[in-house]
């Protein structure tokens, strides 16, 4: 009787998946009870089918089969299924997209799911008719429950291979088993009871390994890597549970697996080939290939109902065949540990909930009603979709990256063996992987890890950083960790799952889910997270709600669905990843490794899954509906992604070694070209300069919309779409960061740091950018923008010493200029020792500390189809020095403020009166907005447009500044890590003379220079002769260096310089305002008093003037105020909302011209002691007009070449110029005290401080150095090269002998190089003039001879005007003075000032003279020399 029913359960299976056998032979076997089946091939297609993987099977057999049917003991012993070596190859479909419509890619239509059904239905039925029309009684169907509640299965030697491209990817599995337990999970015959509707199973996987190899284009492995994963052993507990007895399928599935030790091994051949598989998990998940799109959209549900047990009322028996799919859905997923790849498991695995566990809808069906209303059928489907908890957990995983070589073996048949060395090391622990869905309406998948930390290990490219003999401490091996221990955190990493005693199912509790996206979002916080885990959260949540009630029970996606369609679903998918607090190190060792994985797993040349569709544009857009737009207003899906850090802390210490030359090439996509590697001996620097960041928070928050095409197709359609429509079209991106700050710091060799030396204190930013998508669309639109950043910086300090600016120099050189085999890094003892001073122990004279902030920076960028913009604001900036005053106490000295109010600071008055201080709403320093067309050439765009206005500036250049800037650590103690052979420091000169060198920088002799230098010059071939042979003073430092560019001659260089500027101001609507900027030099430095407010230089200099006995002499610059607008221009606010509309476009060339210039309010003067201040220049200005009007040439060349004609017009207001003796002393102090400077900046070479590439700069000079010395002519008398003359320029005769190669021969005469340029690049016409109506000059002096006398000098000249016209055939200079005269005053102390000897004339040159009768000239003349003196 029991075999009449049993038999064809069995049978059917067996009949159902394997090839070629007779059901009458097995039906007997079985009935004697044991049945063995050998070398049997399995049905691919049906197995296909069933699965419904993206994969097709290439081969697949059984090597042995048996069944074991213990009759006699149905009820109280299993049926036991065993398959010995079963061996299945699988690859990717070809075009999985065309393959298999019955779930059609993403857009399956309802008829083929009831097609299907259809088609599956009547084996079904003919299968349960067949052997006994009645009904079994109901302890017959109870009994056959229970067989197949406990059906043991056991698979020997399971061997799985997927091959793709090159790679060949085998599972092979020694054993695994699946039975059924008790609730202590011990093996057991048990059932479902009305009591305990809950049935247990559990499956041991032992010894399972993972090798990733490559296969030649023959197919063949010519050498065998080793495995990614060996011996691994595994154990997973399955958990059903049952709303009552007869139900056909349980209502909560719970699969949970652990591995208490997970060890990867990757080397460097096979990660590109892990990277790939790690895609094909991804690509499958968006469904970017293969024929079902990921779990988020689609519907796994139309996947047919009928896989393995659909004969009816035996669907519970399935579950225990569910060995294999928890085993795929386990194998792959945690052996790439990846945020994305589960859920391309899992969504395939949904795909078996219906299957395995099918609905009894069915049933309900059968009545011959097939084409049911879908409303119906999704009903009760969405009553019945279980709830399926997966879980994966691992106590510990490491994966280690391997470098290998090969090695030729001894016999000439043998396969070659590979041999690898391990560099770097990944270390995890409690890592917890977690997915609950319930039908298509509920994904949720969290991702945690306690903690995890990564390690160097041996050497890499031939540097022994980490070799066993090189006794490095553990410490120093790891360079990256992050989170807690597991031994302090606990086992919460488990929490909830079957495999903590304290979960409800271990205590026979029916669990409770949460499955509503405001509740889970409640539950799960970033908080909660990282008390779980505490090194790593991530939680995925995807819902779709209906909000009309039906939800079609084969979701399509919305780029098929049909317009009636919008709005009725609506879906959200949000990610949220937060990293616990990090530690990072970036030393040599760890990113030359992470550098060289880089380049390993570039090295490759596999097709990528998915291309981008190329943007069809159909031309026949139909307009959407006003209530598809309504649907679309009220819900758009979008895709919402959260990144978070917490408590970031990176280091970033010198390079010890630097071979990125040989890396980086290939990362930037170029060849290597640079050589071998040698193996060099490596020794640890110490002490570790390092610069330390700190990061109390990164915030990143990423939203896209999840349809986009869609959306953009009908959005871009409408006539004016609304904001929020447009909002929903772009891709949004906010990246916060908090508590930004940085410091140097210094390990030691005991390995710990010192006390940090803050460089940034913390400061927070923001940055937010959106991306159109699909711009395609949207070309014709030209007022929408197509991107858009906005940055904002509330404020930002940097504070440093010069010798704290040295350091981060020699840690950035280091990194930056890879030389040799080992970069020789000379970290300097003494430099150290001033950065890092010891706590408790003053320093004798320490060094000024610059400190310069900026506040309220908000700048913002948008990019349309014809237009760039930008606009922004600066609010403030403030740079100050603190130096060591008197008393121990610290001195703030102000050096820039900006805005300061400067408006009045032309002449001397604001000194007596009341002065405002600076209100807290003064406007920003600088607004500006620019807005540049797309295409320069294109002719219907209207031109550039620039609008900025600069707030007053006030700078104090204090000598304070002097003293930071030649700051020069003692060069005796270098340590190097490679001694340098080459010319060795000379240790005669004591510390003590040196400083007295330094202290008398002008008069020390020659030969004691010469020995300082020695030290600069160390590495230079060529011995230096003199100091000013081997480097003149006033050249610049550029030119030496650039000096290979100086071979284009200057023309060439002026001809393109003219060409570009042109075409950038030639359409250009201009409108500058800059207020005036007033510089005060001090001869000695002026601190703030406490009194005012910090930083403010004019109130600072007013106590000063005002309060202090000595103040110090003070020049002031007052450079004018200036407004520039270009022709037609109506003035408007700097900052405009972009992209905005001139309401004067300039559409042709050259109409922004003639622009108006005027400077208002030049003035120059002196402050000295008592109160007293003297004018140099009075305040004055000028308008002028400037002209530039141009014509193409034919062109001669292959370039087009312009003429220009530019027309330059002058009107000076009057100039008044006073100077007197302490104003001529205050000026030669300041000139000899900037020129020592500088002179001591270029004697040592501090513009370019650098122990690693100072052999390029003093190498042997090229020819083309003004030095002439190297040509072979005189060399040039130092006079040339003036101290006090302007940088770079040389007296004009000098420059002309150098003639076309000399560097500063583009310094010649105007005419010279403007005539040059005619030439080279079409013509110029030059037309300039210059008007001025009067310069007054008054020469005060004490008359020598009587006391408490002044005696003046005036010269006068009147109506000054002079034009250059220069054209190609001629120049013509014309000037004009109306009248010329010089006069002499004196005066009596208290008294007015009265003409000198014979009526105070010295010199008179006018149109009508004065009467000249009355005295003799010559005498005149004479008695008046001494005046001139």
């Amino acid at each position: 009787m029991l075999e009449s029913y049993v038999t064809p359960i069995l049978m059917s299976y067996v009949n159902r998946y394997i090839k070629n056998l007779k059901p009458s032979d097995l039906q007997l076997s079985l009935w004697g009870g044991d049945v063995v089946l050998s070398k049997l091939e399995l049905k691919l297609d049906v197995l296909e089918q069933e699965l419904k993987l993206p994969f097709t099977f290439l081969s697949g057999h059984i090597h042995e089969l048996r069944i074991h049917v213990p009759w006699t003991k149905l009820g109280s012993e299993p049926v036991v299924i065993t398959i010995n070596t079963m061996e299945c190859i699988l690859k990717l479909k070809d075009g999985a997209q065309e393959d298999h419509e019955s779930c059609g890619s993403s857009s399956t239509n309802r008829s083929t799911t009831e097609s299907m059904k259809s088609a599956v239905k009547p084996r079904r039925v003919q299968q349960s008719a067949s052997p006994d029309p009645d009904l079994p009684p109901g302890y017959v169907q109870s009994l056959i429950r229970r067989v197949v509640n406990n059906v043991n299965i056991v698979i020997n030697n399971l061997i799985l291979k997927y091959v793709e491209d090159d790679i060949v990817l085998s599972v092979n599995i020694t054993s695994a088993e699946c039975y059924t337990v008790d609730e202590f999970w011990d093996r057991a015959f048990m059932d479902i009871s009305a009591t305990d509707l809950v049935l247990r199973k559990m499956i041991n996987f032992s010894d399972c390994t993972v090798c990733l190899d490559k296969r030649n284009a023959s197919g063949k492995i010519e050498f065998y890597q080793e495995p990614l994963l060996y011996k691994c052993s595994f154990r997973t507990r399955l958990h059903f549970t049952y709303d009552n007895l007869n139900s056909k399928m349980p209502s909560i599935i719970k699969v949970h697996t652990l591995v208490d030790s997970l060890k990867l091994s990757i080397s460097d051949q096979q990660l590109p080939m892990f990277i790939r598989i790690m895609q094909l998990g991804i690509a499958l998940y968006y469904g970017e290939i293969g024929n079902f799109k990921d779990g988020e959209s689609e519907d796994l549900i139309c996947h047919s109902k009928d896989m393995l047990g659909n004969i009816t009322g035996v669907e519970d028996e399935t579950s225990s065949v569910m060995q294999y799919p928890t085993q795929y859905i386990n194998q792959d997923p945690y052996l790439h540990q990846d945020d994305d790849q589960q859920q391309g498991w899992v969504s395939w695995a949904w795909s078996f909930v219906p299957a395995i566990v099918s609905y009894d809808d069915e049933e309900n069906d059968s009545s011959g009603t097939s084409d049911g209303t879908a409303l119906h059928q999704q009903k009760s489907q969405s009553l019945k979709d279980p709830i399926i908890s997966i879980g994966f957990y691992c106590t510990k995983a490491t994966v280690t990256f391997k470098l290998t070589e090969m090695q030729a073996e001894s016999s000439y048949y043998s396969p070659q063996k590979v041999k690898s060395k391990e560099v770097i090391c990944w270390e995890q622990e409690g890592t917890t992987v977690e997915v609950l869905m319930k039908g298509e309406h509920f994904f949720d998948c969290q991702i945690g890890f306690v903690g995890c930390q990564a390690m160097c290990l041996k050497g890499i490219m031939g540097i022994k950083d980490f070799e066993e003999n090189m006794n490095r401490s553990e410490e120093e091996a790891y360079f990256f960790n992050c989170g807690e221990n597991l031994s302090a955190k606990g086992m919460t990493y488990l929490t909830n799952s079957l495999f903590d005693y304290r979960s409800p199912e271990n205590n026979s509790i029916r669990a409770e889910f949460i499955l509503d996206a405001a509740h889970h979002k409640e539950t799960y916080t970033e908080i909660a997270g990282m008390q779980r885990f505490g090194a790593f959260y991530m939680d995925y949540l995807y819902t779709m709600e209906s909000n009309s009630g039906k939800v079609s029970g084969n979701q399509q996606d919305l780029s098929s669905a049909k317009s009636e369609d919008f709005g009725s679903v609506q879906e959200m998918s949000t990610k949220s990843l937060i990293v616990g607090p990090v530690n990072l190190r970036l030393d040599s060792s760890a990113v030359h490794r992470i550098m060289k994985m880089i380049v390993c797993a570039l090295e490759h040349e596999y097709e990528p899954y998915s291309r981008t569709k190329p943007d069809i544009m159909d031309g026949n857009k139909t307009m959407p509906s006003s209530e598809e737009v309504a649907s679309l207003e009220e819900y758009i899906p979008t895709r919402l992604t959260t990144f978070t850090v917490l408590k970031c802390t990176i280091i970033i210490p010198v390079a010890e070694f630097n071979l990125l030359d040989h890396l980086m090439p290939i990362i930037m996509g170029e060849k290597n070209l640079s050589g071998l590697l040698n193996a060099t001996s490596f020794q640890p620097l110490r002490p570790l300069p390092s610069i330390r960041i700190l990061v109390d928070k990164v915030n990143l928050e990423h939203s896209v919309p999840m349809y986009a095409e869609q959306l953009v197709h009908t959005v871009s359609s409408l006539g004016q779409p609304s904001d929020n429509l447009l909002h929903y079209c772009y891709s949004h991106c906010y990246l916060k960061i908090f508590g930004f700050q940085a410091a140097l710091t210094s390990l030691d060799s005991k390995g710990l740091y010192c006390f940090p030396v803050p460089v940034i204190p913390s400061f927070s930013t923001a940055v937010y950018g959106k991306l159109i998508k699909f711009p395609k669309y949207w070309t014709k639109r030209a007022h929408v923008p197509l991107t858009e950043y906005i940055f904002e910086l509330p404020n930002l300090t940097i504070q440093a010493t010069r010798a704290q600016t040295l350091l981060l120099q020699t840690i950035y050189q280091s990194w930056c200029h890879p030389v040799g085999n080992v970069s020789s890094v000379a970290v300097n003892e003494a430099l150290l020792n001033e950065v890092f001073q010891t706590s408790g122990v003053k320093s004798k004279n320490p060094l000024p500390t610059l400190e310069g902030s900026i506040q309220n920076v908000e700048l913002k960028y948008c990019g349309t189809s014809l237009v760039k913009c930008a606009s922004g604001t600066v609010g403030s900036i403030k740079i100050c020095a603190k130096a060591p005053g008197d008393g121990g106490k610290e001195k703030l000295i102000p050096l820039i403020q900006g805005p300061s109010d400067t408006r009045d600071l032309h002449s001397s008055k604001w000194l007596n009166e009341s002065r405002k201080p600076e209100s807290l709403l003064a406007p920003d320093l600088v607004a500006f907005t620019i807005q540049i067309p797309q295409y320069m050439d294109y002719c219907h765009n209207s031109g550039a447009v620039l609008l900025s206005s600069v707030q007053g500036l006030a700078i104090n250049v204090d000598p304070v500044l002097y003293t930071w800037l030649i700051y020069q650590p003692q060069k005796r103690a270098s340590r190097h890590i490679q001694q340098q052979s080459v010319g060795t420091v000379p240790l005669g000169v004591s510390v003590t003379r040196k400083k007295e060198d330094e202290a008398s920088v002008g008069s020390a002799p020659l030969a004691r220079q010469q020995s300082n230098q020695a030290s600069e010059y160390a590495s230079s071939p060529v011995k230096t002769k003199t100091v000013t042979e081997s480097r003149p003073l006033s050249l610049p430092v550029k030119t030496m260096l650039n000096s290979s560019e100086s071979c284009r001659s200057p023309e060439e260089r002026m001809k393109e310089f003219i060409g570009i500027v042109w075409n950038a101001v030639k359409r250009l609507t201009l409108q500058l305002e800059v207020q005036s900027c007033c510089v005060f030099l001090p001869n000695d430095s002026l601190p703030s008093p406490s009194t005012i407010v910090s930083g403010d230089i004019p109130g600072t200099v007013r106590s000063w003037y005002h309060g202090q006995a000595s103040m110090p002499g003070t020049l002031v610059v007052c450079l004018p105020q200036i407004k520039i607008m270009s022709a037609g221009h109506k003035h408007m606010e700097p900052l405009q909302e972009i992209p905005f509309v001139v309401l004067r476009p300039i559409l042709e060339e050259g109409d922004a011209f003639p622009w108006t210039i005027s400077l208002h309010h030049f003035s120059v003067y002196t402050l000295l002691g008592q109160q007293m201040t003297l004018n140099l220049v009075e305040p004055m200005g000028c308008t002028s007009t400037l002209a530039v009007t141009s014509q193409k040439l034919l062109a001669s060349g292959p370039e087009s070449r312009h003429s220009f004609v530019v027309c330059l017009h002058v009107d000076l207001e009057s100039l008044e110029i006073k100077c007197s003796n302490p104003q001529v002393q205050l000026l030669y102090e300041l000139a000899e005290i900037t020129s020592k400077v500088w002179n001591k900046i270029q004697r040592k070479g501090m513009l370019y401080q650098s122990s690693i590439y100072t052999e390029t700069v003093t190498g042997p000079v090229p020819p083309s150095s003004p030095v002439k010395s190297s040509v072979g002519t005189a060399p040039p008398d130092t006079s040339t090269y003036s101290p006090s003359a302007d940088v770079g320029t040389t007296t004009e005769g000098d420059s002309l002998q150098g003639g076309d190669d000399s560097p500063f021969s583009d310094s010649i005469t105007l005419e010279q190089t403007t005539s040059n340029i005619g030439v080279s690049s079409g013509r110029v016409s030059l037309w300039m003039q210059w008007m001025l109506p009067k310069i007054t000059v008054k020469l005060f002096a004490p008359d020598p001879r009587n006391n408490g006398t002044e005696v003046c000098v005036v010269s006068e000249l009147e109506d000054l005007s002079a034009s250059v016209d220069m054209q190609d055939v001629y120049t013509k200079i014309k000037c004009k003075i109306e009248s010329f005269n010089i006069d002499h005053y004196r005066n009596r102390p208290g008294g007015d000032w009265q003409s000198g000897h014979f009526e105070g004339i010295i010199l008179q040159c006018r149109k009508k003279l004065l009467p000249w009768g009355r005295f003799l000239v010559s005498g005149a003349i004479w008695r008046c020399v001494p005046f001139l003196y």
